[in-house]
């Protein structure tokens, strides 16, 4: 029989295997795919896969409690939940809000809740899925993310919550969000899938407003003047965030997300969503955390009835696998410099496209924030004259790939027909955008080259020159 190996053995085969690999190939113009996203893996990941996949624990477990822990002090938060998608992240964090244990502050079905429709689905279906309304509002053009402006005109008395996307990584205005939602009493969850690494300053001289759980008072914000809280990662602003870790995000573990929050007692009301429903908190393959496993009575359930076995809320089983979590602690040594190369490549699109300004809406970040771009999007102007489904097909031509602002408007979605929603007002940017918008990408993987090739691409569709 051969000899076996030892742990060290194989991380230096697999070290020398992956060291060994080619770097991607030469960029050659109209033949090399100009992708719209992707992931970046090297030989640290893999060496984190094959150590998870070593110590035979498949679901989750050490690397797993590691990522959680560094996921959430990079965002200066208490709790982080590690979720099988970003689409499950929403679903566990708005699911959370209609908990029992929320008392009165609690959710319930027929309660509306302010959203946008030119987004991605998952954002918004979980309103749905939990028998609230949701309630859509304009967005504003060359940022996409809600027109503020809109928010009181959307307000009924049945209005609950918030609930928004930071758009392609550029923030929305969270100083009037927050300002909207503390003034009310509304709870928000910001879907920050596509802005890990986006940040936002509230204004100096602007109300700063803190999430926080309801007390006696019922009051779900709190004013203070923290002067170091005015700038923070978006996410740490409302009382729930979400984010995904699918291969065209930030961080990738191949499939995944997490839900964040600065509020314990929501951390484990998303907990017991995310495992099954379940009261207990014991992390697999552990007993009696709590040291009353068989003391507890819940519900109709007998006294002692085995406390792994008792559901408090309506659950799931969303977790991941400890080797999705060891590819994206490996991914936390690069977070950085990914942001950094998004915003490199937006403001080389930037400039490289600056004289097209009477043809294209270019994208600008929200006054206050420093994005943490997903793309580069692109709306036509009308006295432009030119057709988006050409132009599409133009860039699919020359093998640079594009994709749209998701859904458009997500109410002219089949799957939308015949469902409970309001929109407040027009949606008639939102509408522009499902007709007239596309971007394209701004990921680590793209270089110079590539991004030149597609600026000139552009600008040859425009009839302008190469610079």
């Amino acid at each position: 029989m051969p000899q076996s190996l030892s742990r060290e053995a194989v991380r230096t085969a697999v070290a020398a295997w992956s060291d060994a690999q080619p770097e991607a190939d030469e960029f050659v113009p109209g033949q090399t795919p100009v992708p719209v996203s992707g992931k970046v893996v090297g030989t640290a990941e893999r060496l984190a896969m094959v150590e998870a996949a070593l110590d035979g624990w498949l679901t989750t477990g050490r690397f797993n409690q590691a990522f959680e822990q560094r996921l959430a002090a990079w965002f200066a938060l208490p709790r982080a939940l590690t979720v099988n998608s970003g689409s499950s992240a929403n679903l566990v964090a708005v699911s959370s809000l209609f908990s029992p244990r929320l008392g009165a502050a609690a959710l319930r079905p027929g309660d509306e809740i302010i959203t946008v429709a030119a987004g991605f689905p998952t954002t918004v279906n979980p309103i749905l899925q939990n028998g609230a309304i949701p309630v859509f509002v304009d967005i504003r053009a060359a940022t996409y993310d809600v027109d503020v402006d809109r928010l009181e005109a959307a307000r009924s008395e049945r209005t609950r919550a918030v609930v928004l996307a930071h758009t392609l990584g550029n923030p929305f205005d969270l100083g009037t969000v927050t300002d909207f939602c503390a003034r009310h009493g509304l709870w928000l969850i910001e879907d920050c899938c596509d802005a890990l690494g986006s940040r936002y300053r509230v204004a100096d001289g602007a109300p700063l407003w803190q999430a926080r759980m309801p007390d006696d008072d019922a009051s779900l914000w709190r004013r203070h003047d923290d002067a170091e809280l005015r700038e923070r990662h978006v996410g740490a602003f409302g009382h729930f965030a979400t984010v995904s870790f699918y291969p065209a995000h930030h961080i990738t573990m191949g499939e995944g997300g997490a839900v964040l929050s600065g509020e314990p007692e929501l951390a484990r009301i998303a907990e017991s969503i995310r495992d099954w429903g379940r009261d207990c908190w014991c992390a697999p393959g552990c007993d009696n955390t709590c040291g009353r496993r068989f003391d507890w009575q819940l519900g109709e359930l007998p006294r002692g009835y085995d406390h792994k076995y008792t559901y408090s809320h309506l659950g799931y089983n969303l977790k991941i696998s400890d080797m999705q979590a060891a590819c994206a602690l490996a991914q936390m040594d690069r977070l950085e410099g990914f942001i950094a190369a998004r915003r490199h490549n937006f403001d080389y699109l930037s400039q490289r496209l600056a004289d097209c300004e009477d043809a294209l809406i270019l994208p600008r970040a929200t006054e206050g924030s420093t994005p943490s771009w997903f793309g580069f999007p692109l709306t036509l102007k009308p006295e432009a004259a030119l057709d988006r489904v050409e132009m599409l097909r133009w860039l699919d031509q020359h093998r640079i790939a594009s994709r749209l602002l998701f859904a458009g408007n997500l109410t002219r979605q089949p799957y939308m027909a015949g469902r409970d929603y309001r929109i407040a007002g027009s949606l008639e940017t939102t509408d522009r955008v499902m007709n007239d918008t596309f971007w394209i990408g701004v990921w680590p993987g793209l270089d110079e080259a590539m991004l030149d090739y597609a600026a000139d691409r552009i600008r040859l569709f425009l009839g302008r020159d190469f610079d």
